[in-house]
Parts: structure tokens; sequence; C-alpha cells
């Protein structure tokens, strides 16, 4: 838009404009009339109360009303670090910090800080601290008191001007053989003085001695006080009395002593004082008693009554008695030694051997075949001779009777055999019976029915005794060191029952269990085992074993009168009823030989102990399960006599003997029959045996 578009519009809205007329205009020349302003004095004053007007008005507006509530509240008041105003008992005085002094007269000055918030009316309390107040202290007629306030010590009486704290005290005064004095007092402070007298009472009674003879020493628990007769002030409490005089007894007593009740004891009459007597004898440890009274075993001191008899009588086993009389004069100190005489009796020693040595209360008397003179008096007796076990034993003659000691020696080796115990139980409760063996003949004749060439004739020497269980271990047994073995089943029908005979274990599981027998036991281990191999044995150790194949023959084969078996119940089969368990026709529809004639009513193993034992009382050495056996499986036979054989020292199976619940055929039933394996099977078991010694 331009400008005259502007006037267009402006005429148009106002109609036709009014003309322009020009004013006059004279510039000033600056020589006119002037006005000039001088002030006076009362301008200042005017001004000035403005401003102090305006400061008041703006203080007024931004201070707060404070009051200083002050105890006492005759304290003076001093503020400094800042405008305040004090208005009666209110100061105006702005938000702030300040320093404030409080004064008043008994109290401590006060300097602290005044802490002015936004409140517009606000109150602030102080309290002023008393200063201590000045004490005196007095004890009535004595001084030397020690004084305690509170538990704490300040000193003894009298004490003067003693400053003390304002407020309630404990006040506690105490002296040597008084009873203490206590009281609360009330402190007023502010330096007002204040005075307190104690009276102490004595802590003591007057107790009044007298003596018959005078002159005796007086002790109060043990320490001399003074000599009767005596008036003695006595502390307060349970005291000991003893009056003592030369030559006579002491006299003691109790006394409950009570402050200030004064008494008289009733005039004490001392006795003369008893001898005293040592008493020895020979032979010591005597009985003594004096007039008719026990007092006691020699070497003894007694204390008698002066000026009269006294008889003593001593008493000794083995001894006649001794009486005697004895008379002491008041005080005097005397020995007795008094020797007994023996009471003998004869006694005749028979023993064999007859150059057997007696000893009598470990003294030797010679060869033991004597009569020997005894005290009547309880007696070790000892008869010995080298190579045999002596005979010791506690012996009491008897005066007038006709008395005998009859001894026959037990050689040393016989003692031992007696402590041999005929059966022995292990750790886990499996019986083992003991076995002196002898000579006898191992293996079969070319010309018995079912012989295989593995046994040939061997002539065995077993000189060692040992142990071999009566059963074969069981599941029960095996599962105390393995417990997660199964035995497994056969055809549906278990193996694993607790009395069943432990299968499916191989030789060197056997031998690991008997090492584990030996352990429980602390015996030492016949096997030596690296990891899960058997790398030796111990052929001198006394620890569990598998049996030797020559002490399983012995067992299962002799009858113990010269004969061998053939079969465990005679040379003829079938065997009888209750032999044993075999392959019979219990189990026809699952072995391929059987005895058809024979039922022993279990399909495969039985519990152990089921059927008939042998002649050595052994069950199951024929038939339930065939045993692993100590020795490695090797050729047999040697030329001369073997001593105790344990079998090759290596190979790579082990001999396995006995006929099974699988076995029944003429080879297998025979007790001559050797079998070999490595690996577990089902109708393999062991039973564990040991050496005596």
């Amino acid at each position: 838009m331009t400008v005259d578009n502007i006037d267009d519009d402006i005429d148009t809205a106002s109609g036709p404009a009014d003309p322009i007329i020009p004013i006059d205009f004279k510039p000033h020349d600056e020589k006119g009339a002037r006005v000039t302003f001088k002030p006076k004095p009362i301008h200042f004053v005017i001004g000035m109360f403005a401003i102090l007007s305006g400061i008041a008005g703006w203080f007024v507006l931004t201070a707060r009303s404070v009051f200083v509530e002050v105890a006492p509240i005759t304290a003076e008041i001093e503020i400094s670090g800042g405008l305040h105003v004090r208005l009666g008992q209110r100061y105006l005085i702005r938000t702030g910090t300040y320093d404030i002094r409080l004064t008043n007269e008994g109290y401590h000055d006060t300097n602290t800080l005044l802490l002015v918030n936004n409140e517009q009316a606000q109150t602030h309390p102080f309290e002023m601290r008393k200063l201590p107040g000045i004490v005196s202290i007095t004890t009535m007629e004595l001084n030397g008191a020690r004084v305690q306030i509170d538990g704490v010590d300040i000193g003894v009486t009298p004490l003067i001007d003693v400053s003390v704290e304002p407020g309630r005290h404990q006040m506690t005064i105490s002296l040597d053989r008084h009873l203490d004095y206590g009281e609360t007092i009330e402190i007023e402070g502010r330096e007002v003085e204040q005075y307190y007298q104690a009276s102490l009472e004595p802590a003591w009674a007057v107790i009044s001695l007298s003596t018959t003879p005078t002159g005796a020493d007086v002790l109060l628990d043990g320490a001399a006080i003074g000599i009767t007769p005596i008036n003695a002030e006595i502390l307060q409490g349970r005291r000991d009395l003893t009056l003592k005089l030369p030559g006579h007894k002491a006299w003691q007593e109790d006394f409950d002593v009570i402050a200030g009740e004064d008494f008289t004891v009733p005039m004490v009459e001392l006795e003369p004082a008893d001898g005293l007597v040592f008493i020895r004898s020979n032979p010591s440890g005597a009985s003594v008693t004096i007039g008719g009274e026990y007092q006691g075993l020699t070497p003894l001191e007694v204390a008698l009554p002066p000026d009269q008899n006294h008889e003593l009588t001593f008493f000794h086993t083995g001894y006649h008695s001794n009486k005697t009389t004895i008379r002491t004069q008041p005080n005097q100190e005397r020995e007795l030694n008094i020797s007994l005489d023996p009471e003998l009796a004869s006694v005749r020693v028979i023993a064999q051997p007859e150059d057997s040595e007696l000893y009598v209360n470990g003294e030797f008397r010679g060869l033991a075949n004597q009569t020997i003179e005894l005290m009547a008096a309880n007696q070790q007796i000892e008869i010995r001779k080298e190579g045999f076990v002596p005979y010791i034993t506690e012996f009491t003659s008897r005066p007038g009777l006709d008395q005998a000691i009859r001894v026959s020696l037990k050689s040393l080796e016989q003692a031992r055999l007696d402590q041999i115990k005929p059966i022995i139980t292990t750790a886990v409760g499996q019986d083992l019976k003991l076995f002196y063996p002898g000579a006898f003949t191992m293996g079969a004749s070319r010309r018995e029915a079912g012989r295989r060439p593995n046994e040939n004739l061997r002539d065995i020497q077993l000189e060692r005794a040992f142990y071999m269980a009566f059963n074969e271990v069981t599941n029960a047994d095996y599962r105390q060191f393995n417990t997660d073995h199964s035995s497994g089943t056969v055809s549906g029908v278990t193996l694993n029952n607790e009395a069943q005979p432990v299968v499916q274990v191989s030789w060197a599981q056997a031998a690991a269990y008997c090492n584990w027998l030996s352990e429980q036991e602390g015996l030492p281990l016949f096997y030596e085992i690296e990891g899960e191999d058997i790398i030796g044995f111990n052929p001198e150790s006394t620890g569990y074993r598998m049996p030797s194949e020559a002490e399983w023959a012995w067992v299962a084969r002799t009858n113990g009168s010269g004969n061998t078996l053939k079969y465990p119940w005679g040379d003829q089969l079938p065997p009888p009823e209750n032999a044993g368990n075999f392959a019979d026709i219990t189990a026809q529809n699952y072995l391929g030989e059987i005895m058809f004639n024979y039922n022993d009513n279990y399909f495969a193993s039985a519990p152990v102990a089921s059927f008939d034992s042998n002649h050595y009382a052994m069950y199951d050495m024929a038939g339930n399960v065939s045993e692993w056996v100590h020795d490695y499986y090797g050729a047999v036979g040697a030329i001369g006599v073997e001593i105790d054989p344990l079998g090759p020292k290596l190979g790579q199976f082990h001999t396995i003997r006995g006929s099974s619940w699988a076995h029944g055929a003429v080879t297998e039933m025979r007790l001559s029959f050797r079998d070999f394996g490595e690996e577990p099977r089902d109708d393999v078991g062991f039973r564990v045996a040991r050496y005596l010694e």
C-alpha cells in the first residue's frame, strides 16, 4: 500500500480534510527568568527520617519475634553478631545465627549460639548450670574418716569448703573399726555453703575372757591379741577364738559378734594336754586298738590323756596278736615300737615236673616238692620251670590243718594249643572249622569210570592246620562287601535270595572279598591286589583266602578213617535221598544230562546247608554250586610228596572243584572232578578258609 492510497482512505472515511494551520514558534534564547532550589537543614532531617523510617519498616517487616527463655529468669542476656531490638521480654531479630552470652550470680557463664529460623514467633529456652556448692564435712570426736561422694573418694575428715556439684548425692563415711555411715545429701549449689556432721558407731563389742589357770594366749582368727584374763574389743562377725596354754589342750569356739553388744564368756577350764605317742610295728600295717577302740594301722600317731594307763592291742594277719600298756605325761611326746611274732603252718608242695622251682611272695624258696612253713596269711605262691607256663596263686595257710598245694605245670606248647578255638566266626557271621590234616592221595586211578586226564594221582602232605567255612559264601555274606551285587536268575528262577550261595562272581572278585574280610578283623591280607588285578599272594599270611585245591580235596574226600571217597555218600550211584543238590528231574526241561531217578526239589541253587553234611560236618562239598579254589589251573602231578601245595604260580585260568546243581553225569559227580574257568558262572561260587598260623 502506498502513501497516496492511505490518504485516499482517510479522506474517504472522514470526509473532506480540514486545512492545517501552522503556529508561531520562537526558539528559547535562554535569557528569560530562571528558578533555583537551595537545600536547607530541615531537608536533611526530613530525608534522614524518611530513610530511617524505610529501614525500620523494612526491619520490622523482615525480623522475627524471638523469646529467649532462660532459667533462672534473673540471668543477663547479651546477644551479638547482628541487629536486634529488645521489646520487653522478646527480641526483634532477623533470621540467622547469633552469639548469646548468659550471666547470673551463682551460675556458670554460658556462651552458646542462638539459631533464629523463619518462624514469625519463636521461643528459645536456655538453662544455666549452677556453680558447685561449698560443703564442709566433720565427724564427731573423730577425725581421719574416709569420705566418699557417689563412690568417689574426696578425702578424710575434717573436710572444709569442698566443691560438690548441685543435686542429690550419696555420702558414705567409713573409719576403721567403725560402722559405715551413709546419708543422702541434697547440694543446693550456687556456691552456697552447707555443713554436715556425722556420728560413727563402733563396729565392735567388748568380749570378756578368763581361764583356769590364767595366762592363756588368746588368738582371734589365728592372730594373737593378748592373754587371759582379757577384755577385748572384737569386730563384729563370725569370729574364731582359741585359747592356748602350754601343757594344756587348746580351747576353741566360734562366736557371732554383734557390734555394741558386749558379753562375757563363762570361765574356761583348760584341760591338761594329751601325751603324743608315735607307734611303729614290725611288720608295719598292724591294726591297733586302744582300750578296745580301733585307732588305725601302724605307723600311727595318737594322742592319749595323761596320767592314765592305756592298753594297746596289735593285730596282723599271719602274726600272733600282741598287747602292751602305756602311760603318758601332759604334753609328752614318745615312741612305741612293737615286734609281732609270725603264726606259721606247715604246707606240702607237690609239683610236676619234679624239678620245678618254688617262689613265695617273689622270693626263691628252692625246689617245689617240699614241706614249707608258711605264715597264716594270704601269700603269693609261684611255681616255675623253663618251657612251662608258670603257676601263680594266692594261698592262705591254716594252722592246725593238713594242707597241700598240688600243681602240674602245662607246657608252653600245650598252653598254646589250648588257646586255639576249634570253631571261629568271621566279622559277617560265617563259622569256620579247624582242621589238622595229614597225608592223602589226590586224583583218580586211570581205571575209575568217568576219570578225566587232569586227575592224575598226587601224593599230598598237609602240615599246616587251617580253618575252612562250613558253608559256601551266601548272597547275604557277599552283599556286605558289595551291596549292588546280583546273582541273577536261571530260566526265570532266582539265584539271588539271601541264603543262596553267591554266584556270578569271578575268581578275582572272590579274592577281593577275602581281603575285605581280613580287613574287618585286622588280619594280614593274603592276596596282593593292584587295581582290580591279583598280582600275587602271601603264603605266610593268616588272612582269609579261598581253600587250596589240596585242602578242599582233603576235606571233601577223606573221612577221618584213612579212606578216600569217590562220592560224598560212598562209591555207588544214584545218590541217597537228601545227599545234595544235583541235576535231577526238576531240571529235565533245562539241562541236557540229568539223573532221572533223583529228585532234590530244587530247579537251581538251594539255600546253603539244605542237604546232609559230609563226615566233617561240612555242607555242599558236592552239589548246589561248584567252588573256586585258590590254585591256578595247570598241569598236575609231581615226583615225590607235595607239602602244602598252593598250585602253579602263574596261569590264565583258575581251578574249580565240586559238582553243582547243573551236573548229573558220572564224571562231574565224582569228588575228584576238576574244572577250570576265568569268567563268572551261574553255578560257581566259593567258600573261605585261612591258616591257623
